[in-house]
């Protein structure tokens, strides 16, 4: 007889190919160890600060850039020793960082001073490019005059105007009445014009004497002086661009002794 023997079922056995696919596809599903992270707090410390700084620095610049100023900038240029004039001004907004600046309210100031450096359109003006006196004021000596009223305006001298001084009375001084002694006088110092100009003007029209000095040529001194010292000077005021004749003082006539007759 012929015995039959069982037959295993197909795709049971572990060692065919089919057990060898099936064990490939069990080890594809296991994920494989991941290290871990290294954590760098120091960093991440200092990327806060970064932002931080970031914010409060554009606060800063918002907060100052709202608190403006109104400032004088140069809008024309102008040569150094020339006076200001206020068409070579203009009015510019800029912030109030610190920056040195002249107030726009200040613009009647500026335009009595000079240009100590030639100014550039553009430029921002600071008190260090203005001066009281011309450049022109080098090489000459400083005069005092005691003026009284009538022998000055009524309006008040100013530092660094240009004056006419001319000769009156010439009883002592020996200087005729209407002799131009210096045409391009410029004023140097006022005491009491800073303090108090309502002042200073009251003075002016009284008959109190007021004290000015003034810078003038080497050449004109000498008879600027003498009719200083007798009280025989007048000042005008030469407003810019005005040309006043240059006629030079005479000089004292020498007097010839007397003789009497049979001498």
């Amino acid at each position: 007889m012929r015995t039959s023997q069982p037959s295993q079922p197909t795709g049971t056995n572990n060692t065919g190919p089919r057990g060898l696919g099936t064990g490939l596809a069990a080890s594809a599903g296991q994920r494989l160890p991941v290290p871990p992270r290294e954590r760098k707090p120091a960093l991440a410390a200092l990327a806060v600060l970064l932002i931080l700084g970031g914010a409060l620095v554009s606060a800063y610049l918002v907060i100052q850039s709202g608190d403006r100023v109104s400032a004088i900038a140069v809008n024309a240029p102008v040569a150094a020793g020339e006076r200001i004039p206020a068409t070579a001004l203009k009015e510019v907004s800029i912030g109030d960082t610190g920056i040195e600046y002249v107030r726009w309210s200040e613009l009647d100031k500026v335009t009595q001073t000079y240009a100590k450096v030639p100014l550039t359109p553009g430029a921002l003006l600071v008190s260090e490019m203005t001066s009281q006196v011309p450049d022109t004021t080098k090489g000459r000596v400083i005069v005092g005059l005691s003026l009284k009223a009538g022998q000055v305006p009524s309006q008040g001298l100013e530092m660094g105007q240009t004056l006419a001084l001319y000769a009156v009375g010439g009883r002592e001084s020996g200087v005729k009445p209407g002799t131009l002694l210096a045409a391009d006088a410029v004023v140097r110092e006022v005491p009491g014009s800073s303090s108090d100009d309502s002042e200073l003007s009251a003075r002016m029209k009284s008959s109190t004497e007021v004290r000015v000095s003034v810078e003038v040529l080497p050449e004109q001194a000498p008879a600027v002086t003498q009719a200083a010292s007798a009280g025989d000077v007048a000042v005008a005021i030469v407003p810019p661009g005005t040309a006043v004749p240059q006629t030079p003082a005479p000089a004292k006539p020498q007097t010839k002794p007397t003789t009497k007759p049979g001498g």
